[in-house]
């Protein structure tokens, strides 16, 4: 079992989002993660969450920040999951990652993640 946990401020993402705008969006987010987090009321909150989900995952993986962004989606309400495609699915494969668990949360300022992935 391997844990990574990430935590972002809310501010900041609001600030990429409003300086990269559909760059940062596109980069980092599946179509379904930025249809999400774009219906809700603060959508750099939900923003900030997906992103350190992602590197919570990337951090228990053992790949730390080194995947691609939208090689890691957030899935699902009200339980959060994990869907891994391309090189980071294929690296999880390599280091014999199993299912992996994802807890996500916010205040107004910070936003968290917790992921585990357990060993198959």
């Amino acid at each position: 079992m391997r844990v990574g946990v990430d935590l972002i401020e809310i501010e900041r993402v609001r600030r990429a989002l409003e300086r990269h705008g559909d760059g940062f969006r596109e980069r980092c987010f599946t179509a379904e993660e930025r249809a999400y987090c774009e219906s809700k009321a603060n959508p750099a909150q939900h923003y900030a969450g997906r992103f350190a989900a992602k590197e919570a995952v990337g951090k228990a993986l053992g790949s730390g920040v080194y995947f691609t962004w939208k090689e890691i989606e957030v899935r699902g309400r009200p339980k959060p999951g994990v869907h891994l495609s391309g090189r980071t699915a294929a690296f999880a494969a390599r280091v014999g990652a199993g299912r992996i668990e994802l807890s996500m949360t916010h205040s107004r300022e910070l936003a968290a993640a917790v992921a585990v992935v357990v060993d198959e």
